[in-house]
């Protein structure tokens, strides 16, 4: 069985199989999400109308045994940014498509009553099924009865009540190896474009799949096997080592201690009271509790960095809690109470927000006055809207900017109209430049500088120094490529300093592709990728204006170092050239 795309026409309520195109062989993840939502939507359509597409695509080793390769990229036109996105997540929904050699999943259309649909997709084919049952409730609910209804050996995408009232802070939700629903594609209002279409889950049964094909397995394998050895012999990447041991949080603490951990709506970098809800105190109450750490978000996992939050006494999971997660529903909005925060995660994963726009967008309605910083019941009580889509809950549902501006708060941490995650760029310059110029709006994954900035990893830099361009670029086009390829961006750590890794990703993609790849063209994969983004986002009216930071941190210094922004719009241009 070749590789084929699965084409969902939600007008005509119909799934077909398609051949892969031949020049799309080499395509996968965030290269074929792009590249579809390049050729076939129009840089000018409504984001929620009938003519933006929503593209699932496993990466191009996802489903193998690769290790930590179980990532899915999720892409369409964003109703938050107005550019083209692509969302990724870990979950084993990922590998499922994968074995099944389905390159990519297409929705398209809209339909045009008010029903929700769930398209079931089999080894041997489709069912598109009502779901009007499964819509207006909370996700943790409906996942337990999706589970009960289609077995438990499926794997599940779906959107929450957010998405139903078309918010642009809704990601789409996929399930962790416990079914609960706390894996997200969550940047971008792309679970709003899957809703809009009439869509509401996708269940994916891969019983009897052929797998992923290999061409090449003596090149797989000895790629599988130095990518493996990278992984579990790096600090950061190894068994105890420091993602497996306290998870991303573990840069609480090293963040805030380099003055840049966002606090109070990005008004300071610094404040003691973060070691409350760092990594390692999380991990340690996660051992009393009787939760899970380390974990994986999907099975072939090496790093682990995973986790299940409880409540005490290993009640009621929440899912991981991410570092992102920690920091924008807690220092950011001066919350520093990791049971509050589980609670906050909860309600976002329940309702289907993503969780770094539900912090941008709870801060500036404290700022704003809807209630008070560091006010728990109050922030609780602000999801409580949007579950019961008042006019109010509306306006937050639609993420950060949307909010401030309805609320006339000017201290609005937005690039691209995507809220900014958990790095002040005041401190850290050159993710700023990775927020500025990234097609994607705001993301510190799009080129994760941190690595080489704070952590020492890929070389070292100076926090502050403002020539970052090049670093940013690199990082960028090296991100690209990983998010084509299926692996978790994390692998990062370990294959930028030990070049035997990288040579193994390489090799495993040789094995995939049957081609004779080398490290060298990596780097051109990925400007492929970000060309395609970036002529997808001039299209569509973005100018290099679109590549900057918001005015307060130009000017505004950010305390306990008091520095600004300070680096030049020249530089920023530099990055692409423009």
């Amino acid at each position: 069985m070749a590789k084929r795309i699965l084409r969902v026409d939600m007008t005509k309520l119909e799934a077909n199989f398609e051949d892969f195109p031949a020049d799309f062989v080499a395509l996968g993840g965030r290269a074929l999400t792009s590249t579809i939502v390049a050729k076939e939507v129009d840089p000018l359509c409504h984001p929620l109308g009938a003519y933006n597409k929503l593209v699932f695509a496993p990466g191009l080793v996802t489903g193998s045994k690769a290790p930590t390769s179980g990532r899915i990229s999720v892409g369409g036109k964003s109703p938050l940014t107005g550019g083209i996105k692509e969302a990724n997540a870990g979950t084993n929904f990922a590998q499922k498509l994968g074995r099944m050699r389905i390159a990519a999943i297409v929705v398209e259309g809209k339909h045009k009553g008010d029903d929700y649909y769930l398209l079931k997709v089999t080894n041997d084919g489709t069912e598109i099924i009502k779901a009007n049952k499964w819509s207006n409730k909370g996700l943790y609910d409906v996942y337990k009865e999706l589970y009960k209804e289609f077995g438990d050996k499926v794997s599940i995408s779906g959107v929450g009540i957010a998405a139903e009232i078309m918010g642009a802070a809704s990601g789409i939700c996929f399930n962790d190896p416990e079914g609960l629903p706390s894996r997200y594609a969550g940047r971008g209002g792309l679970g709003a474009v899957m809703a809009s279409k009439g869509l509401k889950f996708i269940v994916v049964d891969d019983t009897g799949a052929p797998g992923v094909e290999i061409l090449n397995k003596e090149a797989f394998n000895m790629g599988v096997k130095k990518l493996t050895n990278a992984l579990t012999s790096h600090d950061v990447t190894k068994p105890g080592g420091a993602l497996n041991s306290f998870g991303t949080g573990v840069l609480v603490n090293i963040i805030n201690e380099a003055g840049g951990l966002p606090q109070r709506n990005f008004s300071s970098g610094q404040d003691d009271r973060s070691e409350k809800v760092s990594g390692e105190v999380k991990a340690e109450e996660i051992k009393k509790r009787g939760g899970v750490r380390p974990h994986f978000c999907s099975p072939g996992c090496v790093i682990q960095c995973s986790e299940v939050w409880t409540k005490p006494g290993g009640k009621d999971p929440v899912g991981v809690l991410e570092y992102e997660s920690v920091w924008a529903l807690g220092p950011n909005c001066s919350i520093y109470d990791l049971d509050v925060i589980g609670e906050l995660n909860r309600a976002c994963n329940d309702l289907g927000l993503d969780t770094i726009e539900a912090g941008g967008l709870i801060g500036v309605a404290m700022e704003g006055g809807l209630t008070e910083f560091g006010d728990e019941k109050g922030a609780l009580k602000l999801f409580d809207e949007i579950k019961k889509k008042t006019p109010t809950g509306r306006i937050l549902a639609n993420g950060t900017a949307f909010t401030a501006q309805a609320f006339g708060v000017t201290r609005v941490p937005v690039v691209k109209g995507q809220s900014l995650p958990a790095y002040d760029p005041r401190a850290i310059k050159g993710i700023g430049v990775t927020y500025a110029t990234t097609p994607q709006g705001a993301d510190h994954t799009a080129g994760y500088a941190i690595a080489t900035e704070i952590m020492g990893v890929g070389g070292t830099a100076d926090p502050k120094d403002t020539n970052k361009s090049d670093l940013s670029r690199n990082l960028q086009l090296a991100t690209a490529a990983i998010d084509a390829s299926g692996y978790c961006l994390f692998i990062a750590f370990a294959v930028l300093d030990i070049p035997e890794g990288l040579v193994g990703v390489v090799d495993t993609l040789n094995g995939v592709l049957g081609t004779s790849l080398t490290v060298n063209d990596v780097a051109g994969y990925g400007q492929q990728i970000i060309d395609t983004e970036r002529a997808f986002n001039k299209a569509a009216g973005f100018t290099e204006k679109d590549d900057r930071l918001p005015e307060f941190f130009l000017k505004e210094p950010l305390p306990p170092h008091n520095e600004v922004f300070n680096v030049s719009d020249e530089e920023l241009d530099k990055v692409w050239g423009a």
